[in-house]
């Protein structure tokens, strides 16, 4: 059976875009698998696909796929290349108000867990402000592992419940109050040329209901 087709939010002969559940996997890890990865879901209608982003479990949003090898190909080079940036625009809550409406946040990652450390950028700019978390969209071009996690707790404003880079105490607090265990980052879009016909190419996914529901909770506007 084909994914439904409100997740679908590109295709063309090269590409598709879909949008991926929080709680999803993309591709099969290494532990046991609770339910069939995207990937090899997808896999039955579209047999060549191949990923180009990948998201954490947690993380919804817009995920890039190959059709063909000479899709994969040029997707490929065209990343290597940076003469034209691949960039993915995040949507997420942290903890704290943030002072500044706007920065770069610019130091060295592991490419992999533990691997050597090589350069990573992320922009972030604040859409709206609550008495303890803010509504927070964050740039990148590069795609290191848990970056945007990784950066905004470095700066003092971890993702609201993530457990590995969070804060332990005020994510039960924010837990119990508003009855939510997940962190919240959302991949919301995706700006490249295509590599093979030149169009500028901008996929969006609406954020997810549970995301709107916290934002109103909070007292703002879903977006």
């Amino acid at each position: 059976m084909p994914i439904n087709k409100d997740r679908v939010l590109f295709r063309d002969d090269s590409f598709l875009a879909v949008q991926k559940l929080s709680g999803e996997l993309v591709v099969k890890g290494k532990g046991p698998v609770g339910k069939l990865p995207l990937l090899d879901f997808l896999k039955k209608t579209e047999v060549g696909l191949r990923p180009l982003n990948r998201l954490d479990f947690e993380t919804s949003g817009v995920v890039l796929f190959a059709r063909t090898k000479k899709g994969f190909d040029a997707a490929l080079a065209a990343m290597k290349s940076g003469a034209k940036p691949w960039v993915k625009t995040y949507r997420t809550i942290v903890k704290g108000r943030m002072p500044r409406e706007r920065g770069e946040i610019d130091f060295k990652l592991p490419a992999r867990a533990g691997g050597e450390k090589i350069p990573a950028s992320t922009k972030f700019r604040v859409l709206d402000r609550f008495p303890t978390v803010t509504y927070v969209e964050a740039q990148i071009e590069t795609g290191r592992h848990h970056q945007i996690r990784r950066h905004l707790s470095a700066i003092g404003h971890p993702l609201v419940l993530d457990s590995v880079y969070g804060d332990e105490k005020f994510n039960r607090a924010f837990g119990r109050e508003l009855r939510f265990h997940r962190f919240f980052l959302h991949a919301f879009s995706f700006d490249f040329t295509h590599p093979l016909t030149g169009e500028h190419l901008h996929i969006e996914a609406p954020l997810p209901e549970s995301f709107n529901a916290v934002l109103k909770r909070l007292g703002g506007g879903g977006r």
